[in-house]
């Protein structure tokens, strides 16, 4: 009888120890567990960290290049204002044939081979691209607002060339043909007010405000792709 009270009490106690193991056990596998999801985790954040300081750098790139663009179509904008102007004055004087205004018109004449050649790059986006660094720019608007863009540059480029041929093809042979530029005389003051002279100065003025429109929707794009720059830069 006492054998059998033996044999109870030695499994009870072994049965206590197997509990006390498997709480161990249990524990322990627990705490690895643990340690494994907290070292993902860190590096998880690490990672995501390293990530966001590559993408704020490059938002500061990019917006260090448009706000140099903002300034070289802002120089544009006055000189294209400035000229256009003085264009319509012209346009004035020979539209009431005012023979009065014959020595501004002489003045004014020579500068139809002036422009605004604002010939922008195109490629913020596709460098972008090419690179790789597209991948790590979350924001979405900002880059569907640097293609919007980048369109408003190729744009405004086809217009510059289109303004320097009309200036060579048109102004050119009416212009060279008719007045000594080095004295600034013209071989017949009334071909200053003839049609011909007069078309000259309604296609600059028509060229050069359709550039205007093109600048300020430029300066409109980096103004918003700015804005939406620094409200990344202050999350």
């Amino acid at each position: 009888m006492s054998e059998i009270f033996l044999k109870l009490r030695i499994k009870e106690m072994l049965g206590g120890k197997i509990k006390r193991y498997l709480i161990f056990g249990i524990v322990e596998i627990f705490l690895v567990v643990a340690g494994i999801l907290i070292a993902i985790s860190l590096n998880n954040w690490s990672t995501r960290k390293s990530q966001r300081n590559d993408e704020l750098k490059i938002y500061e790139t990019i917006l260090s290049r448009i706000q140099e663009d903002s300034r070289v179509v802002q120089s544009s904008i006055e000189l294209n204002n400035t000229l256009l102007e003085q264009f319509k004055f012209a346009n004035r004087i020979i539209s009431e044939y005012n023979r009065s205004g014959v020595d501004t018109l002489l003045q004014i004449v020579p500068k139809l081979f002036t422009y605004s050649d604002n010939s922008m790059s195109s490629n913020i986006y596709q460098n972008l691209l090419n690179s790789g660094e597209l991948k790590i720019l979350e924001n979405t608007e900002i880059t569907f607002q640097l293609q919007v863009l980048e369109e408003t540059y190729i744009y405004m480029n086809r217009v510059e060339d289109l303004h320097l041929q009309v200036i060579l093809n048109l102004y050119g042979p009416e212009i060279l043909n008719n007045m000594d530029l080095s004295r600034n005389k013209v071989s017949n003051p009334e071909l200053l007010y003839s049609f011909q002279f007069q078309n000259l100065f309604i296609t600059s003025i028509s060229l050069m405000e359709e550039k205007d429109g093109i600048y300020q929707r430029a300066l409109r794009q980096i103004d918003n792709i700015s804005g939406l720059i620094e409200e990344e830069r202050e999350k």
